[in-house]
């Protein structure tokens, strides 16, 4: 669950208008985020910032490409999100373990970088998964990235859901995403 959330944090991060243009938020995950929020919320602005921007980034990911019967990044098997629910309590009460995760997602609009090499120096995807990369493609409209194969819930396959996220275009996100067991 930690790989994750952290997985969903750098993605949502790097969609937020000030970087990818890709859902409705302006460094929310940022430097401006925490400053705002940090006043009304001291010790738990981060999951704050969190919980709304990933929230509006699967709200976005649905309008741009919602296939039925598959899985998202933002929408994997409801036994997985509910564990990942569950989780958010184990994360509140340790929060300072996450601290340089936000730190770093803080300072993500100064990088310049693209997705996929931002995810492999925060060691959030393998040279396996990068190896995998040039075989996701972009379908024909530009919306979605199909990956291989009947999702099995694997740490591979979640990582592969994030990194295909790379495809995506400045403005233009590509949504990836994999068959579901009862497709």
């Amino acid at each position: 669950m930690d790989l994750l959330l952290a997985l969903r944090l750098v993605v949502a991060r790097y969609g937020e208008m000030d970087l990818a243009r890709w859902w409705n938020t302006t460094g929310q995950l940022g430097n401006l985020g925490a400053a705002v929020l940090r006043r009304g919320f001291p010790h738990s602005y981060r999951f704050a910032q969190a919980r709304s921007v990933l929230a509006v980034a699967a709200h976005r990911c649905e309008e741009v490409f919602n296939p039925p019967g598959c899985v998202t990044l933002w929408r994997l098997p409801p036994s997985v999100e509910e564990e990942f629910d569950a989780r958010w309590e184990h994360w509140l009460d340790n929060a300072s373990g996450l601290n340089p995760l936000f730190q770093r997602l803080e300072n993500l609009g100064d990088s310049g970088t693209d997705l996929a090499s931002i995810l492999r120096a925060l060691d959030l995807v393998t040279d396996r998964d990068l190896e995998q990369y040039p075989r996701l493609r972009r379908s024909a409209e530009g919306r979605a990235v199909a990956l291989p194969g009947v999702f099995s819930g694997s740490e591979e396959e979640v990582r592969l859901l994030a990194l295909g996220f790379a495809r995506g275009e400045r403005g233009a996100p590509a949504v990836p995403y994999a068959r579901g067991a009862d497709a």
